[in-house]
């Protein structure tokens, strides 16, 4: 066992995967929701939910913490310490950090003084990100040891390929932390796995493409990414690019498994509609399409109906992979104990525009499965709805009235299977300022969407 594994839990997060999957269960978790889109002149917000199934409050948003701005579009977010920085017993997994993708502001939230109660700690103005960087569009953000990186998706006036900003642990601009983009074109997600020296980033669009809608003639006209990089990480630079052509048009989310000794991962193209497998073989990336999910003839729909794979995620023991389909309305579970050779071991469905589940728990759907976020133990995801709000207007149009839900589906870890828990739903139409979407989900304890080992 390496030696960063051996170490005691001295900082914010866990020696190893092993010891993350056997940490005590989630009591809260938090939810990014959305009134940007909706009409409703408010402040996105973070939601605290109880998910303590002992608690009165159970299955309730016991918490909402404000944002200052309204017209923010709170979309990923993630902590300023995870266990890439275990062994410094300096750091806290304290705070959260929430960015704004259409204002480009950062909001530092302090969820340790009191998980229940979350508070803004800090606000990093989009304006001085612009000034000092050049870029803007704020998406994935990762502990890097004591620093933070995050993907930017555009330069300041909304136009690719953005970067990459650098802060901190104290939440100042360090600047740029790439050195060369190479032929990146566009940005979206990335995981960088440090024993290996490698990273991975995906492209999405420009945020003056995607942010007012998708329009299908601007896949045709190269404004959608189908590339996808992967970085020299000490020298931040893009060492090979990928063109994955039409098989692999809009890669979005990206994870590799989570023991630090692997080079295997997953990329979900989402128009196109396929995983794909990537490892490093001899030095060399490989990369090669290992699932695909058949488009469908939907009357009224102008093409054959992509799946739209929009999140993917891999449990924290790297035995099952989750991926939803936003368009078609199911959530899948595939047992990759082998990583180039898949096998569907669980499947249901939410929403969606196959009608297969317009209701669920006795709530209309308005949308389907698109954020999931896996416990540590591997039994519980949390399902939320929402995508982005010009892309639910223009697909969901319902949910601008009516709102987004969050559903948990257990897990069955061991031998595979999904069933959606019908004890628990929240329903976000039903919010106290009006109805509101859900977004992005994370836990106090860190989670398998954050945690990286050095």
């Amino acid at each position: 066992m390496a030696e960063t594994e051996k170490s005691c839990c001295a900082g914010p997060g866990y020696a190893s995967p092993q010891e993350a999957i056997k940490a005590p269960r989630e009591k809260v978790v938090y939810t990014i929701c959305i009134y940007t889109g909706t009409g409703v002149e408010k402040p996105d917000y973070l939601a605290t939910i109880d998910v303590d199934e002992t608690s009165d409050t159970y299955g309730q948003v016991i918490h909402r913490t404000e944002m200052p701005t309204i017209g923010d579009e709170l979309h990923h977010m993630g902590w300023n310490a995870c266990s890439s920085c275990n062994t410094d017993g300096s750091m806290q997994r304290k705070y959260l950090i929430i960015p704004g993708v259409r204002t480009s502001n950062f909001y530092i939230v302090d969820t340790a003084t009191d998980p229940r109660k979350p508070t803004l700690f800090k606000t990093i103005e989009g304006s001085e990100i612009k000034e000092k960087t050049n870029l803007s569009a704020p998406h994935t953000v990762h502990c890097l040891g004591a620093d933070i990186i995050v993907s930017m998706l555009g330069d300041a006036k909304g136009n690719g390929p953005g970067g990459f900003l650098h802060l901190n642990k104290d939440f100042e601009i360090m600047g740029r932390w790439e050195k060369d983009l190479g032929e990146m074109k566009f940005n979206y997600d990335f995981w960088y796995q440090p024993r290996h020296n490698m990273m991975i980033s995906t492209e999405w669009a420009s945020p003056n493409t995607f942010m007012p809608g998708f329009e299908l003639e601007d896949v045709a006209s190269g404004k959608y990414g189908q590339h996808v990089h992967f970085w020299d990480f000490e020298n931040r630079s893009v060492a090979q690019s990928f063109d994955l052509g039409e098989e692999g048009l809009i890669p979005l989310e990206a994870r590799f498994l989570h023991n630090p000794d692997s080079t295997h991962g997953f990329v979900g193209a989402a128009l196109a509609s396929n995983i794909f497998h990537y490892h490093q073989d001899n030095g060399e990336v490989q990369i090669n399409k290992v699932i695909d999910v058949p488009t469908v003839d939907v009357e009224g729909f102008p093409v054959p109906m992509p799946s739209l794979i929009t999140d993917i995620l891999v449990s924290m023991d790297d035995r099952f992979l989750y991926f939803s389909n936003w368009l078609h309305g199911d959530l899948r579970q595939y047992d990759v104990s082998d990583p180039a050779n898949p096998k569907l071991t669980g499947q249901v469905w939410i929403g969606g525009m196959l009608g297969k589940a317009p209701e669920v728990n006795g709530v209309s759907v308005d949308g389907a499965p698109q954020m999931i976020q896996l416990s540590l133990d591997g039994k519980r995801l949390y399902v939320t709805t929402s995508l982005f709000s010009t892309w639910d207007n223009q697909f969901y149009p319902s949910m601008k009235d009516n709102g987004g839900i969050m559903l948990i589906v257990d897990c069955d870890n061991k031998n595979g299977g999904m069933k959606i828990r019908e004890d628990f739903l929240i329903d976000f139409g039903k919010e106290p300022h009006g109805p509101a979407r859900a977004h992005e989900t994370r836990y106090p304890g860190g989670d398998c969407s954050s945690d990286i080992w050095i």
